[in-house]
């Protein structure tokens, strides 16, 4: 990485609780290709303010993570495609002050379910209704799921984000599903529910394959419980890597090659996993 300078381009990324995940995948590969660029990761005490100041700075972009990806949207100039179709914003790009939202979660989503090779018959259960479970919940549909239930608490948005899609909602975890998703912050590191699951174990237990998108810790405990039970995962750090990538993409307007990509993946892992 370049020592800091006037002239190095800032991208940043706006989380509840941040992790290191951007921070450490962007400045691999900003080290890699020689850019004189740096990406650092903030907790907005204000988003508004946040917003604004990635305008008035000149940042080039930023990372929007839990619980920011619905309450950025009226904050910026403009929705993409992707985001506008799932009404959710992971990725925000500065043109000359000019902020254009994005969403890179669902591509990296539905690229999962393609490689692990989940098949669309499985009987799926998600846990979660906010921004995040907008792209997952959109991704199953793209790829054909059909049997889908949304488990939320709050029954407002998971019938509605449900019914979008022609699947159901339900208030409570229920035995029976094939493939267990968990979109929300359980499990998360720094959390007041770090140490729990979102399912419990006899129905990790049941299950087919466990998909959680929690990327802080690499294991959470419903990874953890999956694992020792013998169940394909698909981690949120497989998400993250994704996703940052196609972030990457949107900021510079340069692809990595294969190889680059996959350098700046084992590197984001290998540091968020040291004790």
């Amino acid at each position: 990485m370049p020592i800091l300078n006037k002239d190095m381009t800032l991208c940043i990324s706006l989380a509840a609780r941040p992790s290191n995940n951007g921070t450490l995948f962007h400045n691999h590969l900003y080290g890699q290709l020689g850019l004189n660029w740096i990406y650092k990761a903030f907790a907005p005490t204000d988003l508004a303010q946040a917003v604004a100041g990635i305008r008035g700075l000149g940042i080039r972009g930023a990372a929007v993570s839990m619980p920011y990806k619905e309450a950025v949207i009226p904050l910026v100039d403009h929705l993409a495609p992707s985001a506008a179709a799932i009404d959710s914003v992971n990725t925000i790009v500065n043109e000359n002050g000019v902020l254009t939202a994005h969403n890179t979660d669902f591509s990296a989503v539905v690229e999962l379910l393609r490689v692990h090779q989940l098949p669309a018959t499985l009987r799926t259960m998600v846990r979660g209704s906010g921004g995040m479970a907008k792209a997952v919940v959109a991704a199953l549909r793209h790829v054909g799921f059909q049997n889908v239930v949304v488990v939320a608490r709050n029954e407002a948005a998971g019938r509605k984000l449900a019914e979008t899609y022609g699947f159901t909602w339900a208030s409570e975890t229920f035995d029976g599903a094939e493939l267990l998703v968990n979109v929300t912050p359980i499990g998360m590191a720094g959390g007041p529910e770090a140490d729990q699951m979102p399912f419990p174990p006899e129905q990790v237990a049941a299950a087919q394959a466990v998909f959680d998108v929690v990327s802080v810790p690499a294991e959470t405990p419903l990874i953890r419980a999956a694992r020792t039970a013998g169940k394909p995962v698909v981690t949120g750090t497989d998400v993250a890597a994704l996703q940052a990538l196609e972030q990457f993409v949107l900021y510079t307007g340069i692809r990595p090659t294969a190889e680059q990509a996959r350098a700046a993946r084992e590197f984001m892992l290998a540091q968020t996993q040291r004790p």
